[in-house]
Protein backbone atom coordinates (compact mmCIF):
# COMPACT_ATOMS: atom_id res chain seq x y z
CA UNK A 1 0.00 0.00 0.00
CA UNK A 2 1.29 3.47 -0.90
CA UNK A 3 0.07 6.67 0.76
CA UNK A 4 -0.38 9.76 -1.40
CA UNK A 5 -0.93 13.41 -0.60
CA UNK A 6 -2.78 15.38 -3.26
CA UNK A 7 -3.58 19.07 -3.62
CA UNK A 8 -6.96 19.91 -5.15
CA UNK A 9 -8.63 22.92 -6.69
CA UNK A 10 -12.38 22.91 -7.12
CA UNK A 11 -15.38 25.03 -7.90
CA UNK A 12 -17.69 24.19 -5.02
CA UNK A 13 -20.81 25.78 -6.48
CA UNK A 14 -22.42 22.51 -7.53
CA UNK A 15 -21.46 20.44 -4.49
CA UNK A 16 -22.81 19.84 -0.97
CA UNK A 17 -19.31 20.49 0.37
CA UNK A 18 -16.13 18.51 0.83
CA UNK A 19 -17.56 15.75 3.04
CA UNK A 20 -19.51 12.81 1.61
CA UNK A 21 -23.15 13.02 2.73
CA UNK A 22 -26.26 10.86 2.55
CA UNK A 23 -27.56 12.86 -0.41
CA UNK A 24 -25.99 15.22 -2.92
CA UNK A 25 -22.60 15.21 -4.61
CA UNK A 26 -19.52 15.95 -2.51
CA UNK A 27 -15.89 16.45 -3.49
CA UNK A 28 -14.77 13.66 -1.16
CA UNK A 29 -17.36 11.35 -2.72
CA UNK A 30 -16.17 12.15 -6.25
CA UNK A 31 -12.58 11.37 -5.25
CA UNK A 32 -13.52 8.11 -3.54
CA UNK A 33 -15.55 7.05 -6.58
CA UNK A 34 -12.61 7.83 -8.88
CA UNK A 35 -10.20 5.90 -6.65
CA UNK A 36 -12.54 2.90 -6.49
CA UNK A 37 -12.48 2.78 -10.27
CA UNK A 38 -8.70 3.19 -10.34
CA UNK A 39 -7.77 0.80 -7.51
CA UNK A 40 -10.59 -1.75 -7.79
CA UNK A 41 -11.50 -1.36 -4.10
CA UNK A 42 -13.07 1.11 -1.70
CA UNK A 43 -10.54 3.81 -0.78
CA UNK A 44 -11.09 6.20 2.14
CA UNK A 45 -10.02 9.81 1.48
CA UNK A 46 -9.17 12.21 4.31
CA UNK A 47 -9.20 15.98 3.74
CA UNK A 48 -7.46 18.86 5.50
CA UNK A 49 -10.74 20.71 6.02
CA UNK A 50 -14.47 20.27 5.49
CA UNK A 51 -15.44 23.10 3.18
CA UNK A 52 -19.19 23.79 3.26
CA UNK A 53 -21.64 23.65 0.37
CA UNK A 54 -20.77 26.23 -2.27
CA UNK A 55 -17.28 26.96 -0.90
CA UNK A 56 -14.35 26.74 -3.32
CA UNK A 57 -10.74 25.63 -2.96
CA UNK A 58 -7.46 26.56 -4.58
CA UNK A 59 -5.35 24.32 -2.35
CA UNK A 60 -7.35 21.68 -0.49
CA UNK A 61 -5.13 18.79 0.65
CA UNK A 62 -6.22 15.15 0.91
CA UNK A 63 -4.57 11.78 1.49
CA UNK A 64 -5.34 8.11 0.91
CA UNK A 65 -3.61 4.74 0.53
CA UNK A 66 -3.96 2.56 -2.56
CA UNK A 67 -2.75 -0.93 -3.48
CA UNK A 68 -2.02 -0.15 -7.12
CA UNK A 69 1.58 0.62 -8.03
CA UNK A 70 1.59 4.01 -9.74
CA UNK A 71 3.82 7.09 -9.90
CA UNK A 72 2.49 10.29 -8.34
CA UNK A 73 2.29 12.21 -11.64
CA UNK A 74 0.48 9.31 -13.31
CA UNK A 75 -1.92 9.16 -10.36
CA UNK A 76 -2.80 12.85 -10.80
CA UNK A 77 -3.51 12.30 -14.50
CA UNK A 78 -5.57 9.18 -13.81
CA UNK A 79 -7.70 10.96 -11.22
CA UNK A 80 -8.26 14.00 -13.41
CA UNK A 81 -9.42 11.71 -16.20
CA UNK A 82 -12.09 10.36 -13.83
CA UNK A 83 -13.12 13.62 -12.14
CA UNK A 84 -15.41 16.37 -13.48
CA UNK A 85 -13.72 19.47 -14.87
CA UNK A 86 -14.77 21.44 -11.77
CA UNK A 87 -12.44 19.31 -9.60
CA UNK A 88 -8.73 19.11 -10.47
CA UNK A 89 -5.77 17.40 -8.83
CA UNK A 90 -3.05 20.04 -9.20
CA UNK A 91 -0.29 18.14 -7.38
CA UNK A 92 0.39 14.64 -6.08
CA UNK A 93 3.29 13.25 -4.04
CA UNK A 94 3.91 10.03 -2.17
CA UNK A 95 3.71 10.58 1.59
CA UNK A 96 4.69 8.78 4.78
CA UNK A 97 2.02 6.27 5.89
CA UNK A 98 1.43 8.29 9.07
CA UNK A 99 0.72 11.57 7.22
CA UNK A 100 -2.63 13.13 8.16
CA UNK A 101 -3.77 16.19 6.17
CA UNK A 102 -5.75 17.70 9.07
CA UNK A 103 -3.76 16.82 12.18
CA UNK A 104 -0.35 17.53 10.59
CA UNK A 105 -1.37 20.96 9.26
CA UNK A 106 0.36 23.95 10.87
CA UNK A 107 -1.99 26.57 9.39
CA UNK A 108 -4.62 27.25 6.75
CA UNK A 109 -5.29 30.33 4.66
CA UNK A 110 -8.75 31.37 3.51
CA UNK A 111 -9.76 34.22 1.23
CA UNK A 112 -13.17 35.86 1.09
CA UNK A 113 -13.95 37.87 -2.07
CA UNK A 114 -16.38 40.81 -2.22
CA UNK A 115 -17.40 42.58 -5.42
CA UNK A 116 -18.13 46.20 -4.47
CA UNK A 117 -20.01 48.07 -7.17
CA UNK A 118 -23.45 49.06 -8.39
CA UNK A 119 -23.58 46.22 -10.90
CA UNK A 120 -22.16 42.76 -10.33
CA UNK A 121 -19.30 41.77 -12.62
CA UNK A 122 -20.83 38.85 -14.58
CA UNK A 123 -17.51 37.00 -14.43
CA UNK A 124 -17.40 37.24 -10.63
CA UNK A 125 -21.03 36.37 -9.85
CA UNK A 126 -20.25 32.76 -8.81
CA UNK A 127 -17.08 33.62 -6.88
CA UNK A 128 -17.76 36.78 -4.88
CA UNK A 129 -20.40 38.42 -2.69
CA UNK A 130 -21.98 41.42 -4.40
CA UNK A 131 -22.07 44.37 -2.00
CA UNK A 132 -23.25 47.67 -3.47
CA UNK A 133 -22.70 51.08 -1.89
CA UNK A 134 -19.53 52.60 -0.52
CA UNK A 135 -17.28 50.51 1.73
CA UNK A 136 -14.54 51.99 3.91
CA UNK A 137 -11.78 49.48 3.19
CA UNK A 138 -9.33 51.18 5.58
CA UNK A 139 -11.76 50.66 8.46
CA UNK A 140 -12.34 47.05 7.40
CA UNK A 141 -8.60 46.39 7.33
CA UNK A 142 -8.09 48.07 10.71
CA UNK A 143 -10.78 45.84 12.20
CA UNK A 144 -9.38 42.73 10.51
CA UNK A 145 -5.92 43.33 11.97
CA UNK A 146 -7.39 43.39 15.49
CA UNK A 147 -8.22 39.69 15.06
CA UNK A 148 -4.55 38.71 14.83
CA UNK A 149 -3.24 36.79 17.84
CA UNK A 150 -4.77 34.24 20.17
CA UNK A 151 -8.49 34.84 20.77
CA UNK A 152 -11.73 33.09 21.60
CA UNK A 153 -13.77 33.20 18.38
CA UNK A 154 -17.03 31.82 19.80
CA UNK A 155 -18.90 34.93 18.55
CA UNK A 156 -17.96 34.04 14.97
CA UNK A 157 -18.96 30.38 15.14
CA UNK A 158 -22.10 28.97 13.53
CA UNK A 159 -24.97 28.55 15.98
CA UNK A 160 -25.26 25.00 17.28
CA UNK A 161 -21.64 24.03 16.60
CA UNK A 162 -20.01 21.56 18.96
CA UNK A 163 -16.26 22.04 19.41
CA UNK A 164 -13.87 21.32 22.28
CA UNK A 165 -12.47 24.84 22.21
CA UNK A 166 -13.27 28.02 20.32
CA UNK A 167 -9.82 29.53 20.88
CA UNK A 168 -7.75 29.95 17.71
CA UNK A 169 -4.44 31.64 16.82
CA UNK A 170 -4.59 33.98 13.82
CA UNK A 171 -1.22 34.94 12.33
CA UNK A 172 -2.53 37.23 9.58
CA UNK A 173 -5.87 38.97 8.98
CA UNK A 174 -5.93 41.63 6.24
CA UNK A 175 -8.25 43.34 3.74
CA UNK A 176 -6.90 44.41 0.35
CA UNK A 177 -8.43 45.95 -2.79
CA UNK A 178 -8.00 45.08 -6.45
CA UNK A 179 -9.57 47.50 -8.89
CA UNK A 180 -12.15 45.97 -11.22
CA UNK A 181 -12.97 46.48 -14.87
CA UNK A 182 -16.75 46.95 -14.95
CA UNK A 183 -17.40 49.86 -12.61
CA UNK A 184 -16.58 48.09 -9.40
CA UNK A 185 -13.71 46.76 -7.33
CA UNK A 186 -12.78 43.45 -5.81
CA UNK A 187 -12.16 43.48 -2.06
CA UNK A 188 -10.41 40.44 -0.65
CA UNK A 189 -10.28 39.46 3.00
CA UNK A 190 -7.46 36.97 3.65
CA UNK A 191 -6.87 35.19 6.95
CA UNK A 192 -4.29 32.64 8.11
CA UNK A 193 -4.57 30.70 11.34
CA UNK A 194 -4.00 27.40 13.10
CA UNK A 195 -7.64 26.42 12.72
CA UNK A 196 -11.12 27.73 11.96
CA UNK A 197 -14.59 27.26 13.39
CA UNK A 198 -17.61 26.51 11.23
CA UNK A 199 -18.67 29.65 9.32
CA UNK A 200 -15.95 31.63 11.14
CA UNK A 201 -14.45 33.30 8.07
CA UNK A 202 -17.84 34.04 6.52
CA UNK A 203 -19.13 35.58 9.77
CA UNK A 204 -16.00 37.71 10.10
CA UNK A 205 -16.51 38.84 6.49
CA UNK A 206 -20.12 39.77 7.22
CA UNK A 207 -19.02 41.76 10.27
CA UNK A 208 -16.29 43.55 8.30
CA UNK A 209 -18.85 44.61 5.68
CA UNK A 210 -20.99 46.16 8.42
CA UNK A 211 -17.90 48.08 9.57
CA UNK A 212 -17.16 49.09 5.98
CA UNK A 213 -20.71 50.45 5.64
CA UNK A 214 -20.19 52.60 8.75
CA UNK A 215 -22.70 50.72 10.87
CA UNK A 216 -20.00 49.95 13.46
CA UNK A 217 -16.57 51.42 14.22
CA UNK A 218 -13.49 49.31 13.52
CA UNK A 219 -12.92 48.92 17.26
CA UNK A 220 -16.31 47.21 17.66
CA UNK A 221 -14.83 43.91 16.49
CA UNK A 222 -12.95 43.69 19.79
CA UNK A 223 -16.25 43.95 21.66
CA UNK A 224 -17.75 41.23 19.47
CA UNK A 225 -14.81 38.94 20.29
CA UNK A 226 -15.16 39.62 24.01
CA UNK A 227 -18.91 38.93 23.97
CA UNK A 228 -18.50 35.29 22.80
CA UNK A 229 -22.08 35.80 21.52
CA UNK A 230 -22.92 34.91 17.90
CA UNK A 231 -25.75 37.44 18.04
CA UNK A 232 -23.26 40.29 18.42
CA UNK A 233 -21.44 39.51 15.14
CA UNK A 234 -22.59 40.40 11.64
CA UNK A 235 -24.41 38.19 9.13
CA UNK A 236 -22.87 35.07 7.66
CA UNK A 237 -21.56 36.05 4.21
CA UNK A 238 -22.62 33.86 1.25
CA UNK A 239 -20.61 30.70 0.61
CA UNK A 240 -19.79 31.62 -3.00
CA UNK A 241 -17.14 34.17 -1.98
CA UNK A 242 -15.05 31.83 0.19
CA UNK A 243 -11.92 30.00 -0.98
CA UNK A 244 -9.62 27.65 0.91
CA UNK A 245 -6.35 29.01 -0.48
CA UNK A 246 -3.71 26.74 1.03
CA UNK A 247 -2.74 24.40 3.84
CA UNK A 248 0.75 24.73 5.31
CA UNK A 249 2.61 21.80 6.88
CA UNK A 250 5.82 23.62 7.69
CA UNK A 251 7.96 20.82 6.31
CA UNK A 252 8.23 18.63 3.20
CA UNK A 253 5.65 15.86 2.98
CA UNK A 254 6.91 12.41 3.96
Amino acid sequence: MATFRITLAYDGGAYVGWQRQASGTSVQGLLEDALRDLDGRDVAVTGAGRTDAGVHALGQVASFAIARTIAADALARALNARLPDSVRVVDAVEAAPAFHPRFDARSKTYRYRIWNGTAMDPFERAYAWHVSGALDVAAMDAAARRLEGRHDFAAFQATGSDTKTTVRVITSSRVVVTEGTTGGRLIAYEITGDGFLRHMVRTIAGTLVEIGRGRRPATAIVDVLASRDRGQAGPTAPACGLFLVSVDYGRPCG
